[in-house]
């Protein structure tokens, strides 16, 4: 897996100072992205142990309220086994004391649950290791710059706790 950014004080994407991972590589192609150059998977560095090490280390502060996975596409079948084990080790260190948001251009029902175009085991580890998932592509007709966290109408902030609990969507904010 490939990275093409990592900033450890974002306050765009996601409630509070957040640590943000823009994972590279995505198939999707959505129109007018704001981030075309991470469509390619060999986009930026190598996502490594000390990348890892690295970002874990920023989460510390205790005024960082979480991470945000965000892209290209960190959902893609390619970055799932990347991204996986960082979120494993972030829930192993900061437990639920750090939230991990999760940016994806699929949507929750048809393409990440049994029978989904991009669902696997490591998906469901994923999702079971995640707060929230802002889901559904950019489509550029719907583009909403007044809405939070998200850049067009059809995207939802997705409760993921809630969502697997309730076995429904539960959105997180409106």
């Amino acid at each position: 897996m490939h990275y093409g950014n990592i900033k450890n004080t974002d306050i765009a994407n996601g409630i509070g100072v957040r640590v943000t991972l823009f994972v590279s590589g995505c198939n999707r192609h959505c129109k007018n992205c704001f981030n075309k150059e991470t469509w390619d998977f060999n986009f930026g560095k190598e996502f490594t142990t000390e990348t890892q090490d690295m970002i874990i280390e920023m989460l510390k502060p205790s005024y960082i309220t979480g991470l945000t996975l965000l892209g290209g596409e960190p959902l893609e079948k390619e970055n799932q086994k990347g991204i996986l084990p960082l979120i494993k080790k972030v829930r192993t260190i900061y437990g639920n004391s750090k939230t991990i948001w999760c940016y994806t251009g699929y949507t929750y029902e048809k393409d990440l649950v049994p029978g989904g175009i991009i669902y696997s085991d490591t998906t469901k580890e994923i999702l079971d290791n995640i707060d929230v998932l802002v889901d559904g592509p950019f489509i550029d007709e719907k583009k909403n710059i007044s809405l939070k966290f998200r850049g067009s109408e059809n995207q939802r902030i997705i409760d993921v706790k809630k969502t697997l609990k309730e076995k429904c969507v539960v959105l997180y904010m409106e």
